[in-house]
């Protein structure tokens, strides 16, 4: 885990929504001192933690942790099934021909 990266991302989110480190520190019931050391990554953070700076930053999870994170083809599959999960069928079908199109462009571009 790049805990320098992660901090790096937090203090990104923190500082476009106009909050101090001991706004956000106080909003998600830690100390600003803590606060401070997860944003220099030199302190790690309880999954609680960041489920509550995710919520309180309106990021997702994955968007935090994507320095972390390995791709691969399951875990893109899995990202796309988590998007698409409660989508109905007919939206789950708009999406595959958009993607059908982006890629489409792309083979365009390769000739």
């Amino acid at each position: 885990m790049d805990y320098k990266r992660l901090g790096k991302r937090i203090r990104e989110e923190r500082q476009r929504l106009n909050l101090t480190q001991a706004q956000l520190a106080e909003d998600i019931d830690i100390s600003d001192t803590y606060m401070g050391a997860i944003e220099r990554g030199e302190r790690s953070l309880t999954l609680d933690t960041l489920v509550k700076l995710v919520n309180r930053l309106g990021v997702s999870v994955d968007y935090m942790l994507s320095d972390s994170v390995r791709d691969s083809n399951a875990n893109i599959i899995n990202q796309f099934l988590q998007i698409t999960d409660c989508q109905p069928l007919e939206r789950k079908q708009m999406a595959i021909n958009v993607l059908r199109t982006i890629f489409s462009h792309f083979d365009k571009d390769k000739t």
